[in-house]
């Protein structure tokens, strides 16, 4: 793809990026060589503008490692090692790192994200596909995935954290927003949320379930550890906990809300060590076989 002052006017730029861009880019130029030197002079934003506008490529990137203050490529990033930037890290398809990944402010990839090491931004993640850790995963803002998210260790978001697929965590899960989940969500320690946390499917904990506002799962939910909310407790099958089972201030526990009620007894069983207060729906089975 080669670009020219009309081919861009097309797609009506900002006038001072337009006026930038007819003085520094020559007609002609390829796509990432026109990234490249937004880039180069700092213009990330519109590096990152001018990607959404046009689309990714075929292309495939292949380094070492990658330490720059940003990096916007049009295709695949393939490195061998960690990538470094002090901003942004962009690419219109994969990114693939045999290490890790570190961005101060911006990491985003078309298709996904697959790393041998852990992820942390000091910002926000946005990924079109699945993001793999074999390590951790730390963003400091939201995190955005349409696909599944998976963390061999800790996953913990500074903002909403809302994924397509699955959420498979190794060890603990802390965000300081809401978790939307469109599959399931499956946590090896504890799952701590400021706000409300929300799976179309079924939620799994090897440890406490901490939840600011409402919990709800479309399936069942099951604590190794307890579970409580400040708001509302909602399963459409059945909740199971080691320890208590508490739902906040004026606001009840539902066991079942997806089945029949001639079903209660074998598909919305509500186990925990004590019956729970405002237990409103579902059918009592007494302490859970975990105990």
């Amino acid at each position: 793809m080669e670009f020219t002052k009309r081919f861009l006017r097309a797609k009506n730029p900002c006038a001072n990026g337009f006026r930038w861009f007819v003085r520094h880019v020559e007609d002609g130029a390829s796509y990432q060589e026109a990234l490249d030197t937004l880039v180069q002079a700092g213009r990330v934003e519109d590096a990152c503008w001018l990607l959404t506008q046009f689309g990714p490529t075929d292309a495939v990137l292949t380094v070492d490692a990658i330490e720059a203050e940003a990096i916007v490529f049009s295709g695949t990033l393939e490195v061998r090692g960690h990538i470094e930037v002090s901003t942004v890290v962009r690419a219109g398809r994969m990114i693939r790192a045999g290490g890790g990944i570190r961005a101060g402010e911006q990491i985003i990839a078309g298709d996904g994200i697959r790393v041998g090491g852990g992820i942390r931004c000091d910002g926000s993640l946005s990924s079109g596909g699945d993001v793999r850790a074999e390590w951790g995963v730390e963003v400091q803002k939201a995190l955005s995935c349409a696909d599944d998210v998976r963390a061999g260790w800790d996953l913990i978001c500074g903002d909403k954290l809302n994924v397509g697929g699955h959420i498979v965590v190794g060890q603990d899960l802390i965000t300081q927003g809401a978790v939307t989940c469109g599959k399931s969500v499956r946590v090896g320690g504890r799952l701590t949320a400021a706000d409300s946390v929300r799976a179309e499917q079924g939620i799994w904990t090897g440890d406490d379930i901490a939840c600011g506002m409402h919990l709800e799962a479309g399936w069942g939910i099951k604590s190794a550890g307890a579970i409580e909310a400040q708001g509302a407790v909602k399963a459409g099958e059945s909740l199971c906990a080691h320890g208590e089972i508490c739902a906040g201030t004026g606001y009840g526990v539902y066991a079942g809300l997806s089945v029949q009620v001639d079903t209660w007894a074998a598909s919305a069983q509500v186990m925990a060590a004590t019956k729970p207060e405002g237990l409103m729906s579902g059918c009592w089975a007494g302490p859970s076989p975990l105990a």
